[in-house]
């Protein structure tokens, strides 16, 4: 089974995020910001004739892009799968806050460790791979998914689209993208999970 294109923008730099650990803590963006990447997004679509219809995560740092999309005339879906990681009571505190040793134990048990009693990662890669599986089943499937996602969702996403096997290592995970930045993804559907 193949899946259909997706097109996923990371979301502006969010206010209150430098140092923390930061999953489904609803930060807001700057608006110019927010507004900014929207018109990237819009100026791409124009450019490459693609459909004006953007999903996001309901967080703020997502929504509010596809909200001013929506003002333009674009119709937005906010879908809870496009959600970042839940880090459960780490979420929202300063990483140097969190204790070492539970950190060193999610390390060590990188898929099935829910960091702060909250996601692990394979629940998150469930996730990504159940959302792509609807697109799939979903009418003009043919058509590429424009998203405002998260770093977590994405490199998630990422991995399915590239990699042959979930992984099981802490050192394998992926750079995140940087804010703002548009990742083309479209593939295959993961061989073992």
């Amino acid at each position: 089974m193949t899946y259909p294109t997706c097109c996923a923008w990371r979301h502006p730099k969010p206010k209150g995020a430098n140092g923390r650990c930061i999953g489904r803590t609803d930060l807001c963006v700057d608006r110019r910001k927010a507004k900014r990447l929207a018109h990237r997004i819009r100026q791409a679509a124009r450019r490459h004739n693609w459909p004006r219809v953007i999903y996001t995560s309901p967080l703020r740092r997502c929504a509010d892009v596809g909200r001013q999309l929506k003002r333009w005339g674009w119709r937005h879906h906010m879908d809870v799968a496009l959600s970042e990681m839940d880090f459960g009571i780490w979420d929202g505190q300063p990483w140097s806050a969190i204790n070492t040793a539970q950190v060193d134990a999610w390390v060590a048990d990188f898929m099935d460790c829910a960091p702060g009693g909250g996601e692990d990662l394979r629940a998150l890669f469930q996730r990504v791979a159940a959302w792509r599986a609807a697109c799939q089943q979903e009418a003009g499937a043919d058509a590429p998914r424009l998203l405002v996602a998260h770093a977590g969702w994405m490199l998630a996403h990422q991995w399915l689209c590239t990699q042959t096997a979930l992984p099981t290592d802490a050192a394998q995970w992926p750079v995140a993208p940087g804010y703002g930045v548009c990742w083309r993804m479209q593939a295959h559907a993961l061989a073992s999970q």
